[in-house]
């Protein structure tokens, strides 16, 4: 039977007929992530794909699904900024195990690639992850990215499909995980060290969860705005981020419509500016925390505001969700100094995603 590729319909509810592709395409992502991992910690519900579906004014979201029969084999998403400026879109994809070889990953690719052109974008972002089986050095030819010292093997397969279809490695990210279980004291004391250290220096810790308090929405919108352009990107085409109070509360509503809890830990300067801060995504029924966007404006860098806020959410989750012993996080390989803060918190490396862009 040949294998059709076709969109993914996006539908108004789950658990509906109109929802089984849908449905069917969180499942084969959870197939997927097991069979590259041997878990499905980094798979997302589909309560979770279709909010993002549902709050997507700044940000879009496509998927594309290899079918063969009534059984879904691969499938490939796309998101992309909405702002006028952007020029990018970026790819995932993946093909059971089973079904590779076939040419399915090509023509997904392919379809993604015409999808991209529709959208009127010129540069594809494109994602694979690696665990790390073993801490020898990989055997054999090695790719490096432009920034960094992580190595990818060569003889990956999805270095060669990356080069076959004209994509070139952009960026190595580290991917790390740290065991929180039975730390709280820990991190409690060296928070009330660190806090302390701050005050002097007229900063002080917000934490929230959820929602962004309202006196304070519109210094987060205008810190998160820095995240994008502030990171280290390696070769990578970055689209900016347009942020306000109105998109800190889309995201809002969509971490509280997936069943995400949002924690965030913020350092306020003197003048009630939002100086760093950081989130842990606490997705529904799961025993891990995800460790996303962390950061410090220039101006208040070197006042040890990024351990600050990293410490002060960690406190927090062990007491808030003490069931949660895990936690994950991911960052660019040549960001050194959020590196050697995640290294001193206990964080240690289990794989590498790869970043590929083709112009």
């Amino acid at each position: 039977m040949p294998i059709d590729i076709r969109p993914v319909p996006v539908p108004e509810a789950l658990g509906t007929p109109a929802a089984r592709e849908f449905e069917s395409s969180a499942e084969l992502g959870s197939l997927l992530e097991r069979a590259n991992w041997g878990h499905e910690d980094f798979a997302y519900s589909a309560a979770e794909l279709l909010a993002a579906q549902r709050n997507d004014r700044h940000r879009g979201h496509a998927w594309i699904g290899a079918w063969d029969g009534d059984t879904m084999i691969g499938r490939a998403g796309l998101e992309w900024e909405r702002n006028a400026g952007a020029t990018t879109a970026e790819l995932t994809l993946g093909v059971l195990p089973q079904h590779r070889r076939r040419g399915v990953g090509s023509r997904l690719l392919a379809a993604a690639e015409d999808a991209v052109r529709d959208l009127g974008r010129s540069t594809i972002v494109a994602y694979s992850d690696h665990a790390d089986t073993e801490s020898a050095p990989a055997e054999g030819p090695v790719l490096h990215a432009p920034d960094g010292g992580a190595a990818l093997p060569a003889s990956v397969p999805a270095a060669g499909f990356a080069a076959a279809h004209g994509y070139d490695l952009a960026q190595l990210e580290r991917i790390s995980s740290l065991t929180v279980g039975g730390r709280a004291d820990e991190f409690r004391g060296a928070l009330d060290a660190r806090t302390a250290g701050a005050n002097a220096l007229g900063y002080r810790l917000e934490l929230w969860t959820d929602r962004t308090p309202a006196r304070l929405v519109d210094a987060y919108a205008a810190a998160r705005g820095r995240m994008a352009l502030a990171v280290p990107a390696g070769g990578i085409t970055i689209d900016e981020e347009h942020w306000d109070a109105a998109r800190v509360r889309e995201r809002e509503e969509e971490s509280l419509d997936g069943g995400r809890t949002l924690l965030v830990a913020a350092a306020l300067a003197p003048d009630g500016a939002v100086a760093g801060y950081t989130e842990l995504e606490l997705p529904l029924g799961r025993g891990f925390a995800f460790q996303s966007d962390t950061l410090v404006v220039g101006a208040h860098r070197g006042h040890g505001l990024g351990m600050l806020t990293k410490l002060a959410n960690l406190a927090r989750l062990t007491e808030v969700a003490p069931d949660r012993t895990e936690v994950y996080t991911w960052n660019a390989d040549e960001n050194e100094h959020m590196l050697a803060i995640n290294v001193a918190l206990g964080f240690r490396r289990c794989g590498l995603e790869a970043v590929w862009q083709r112009d």
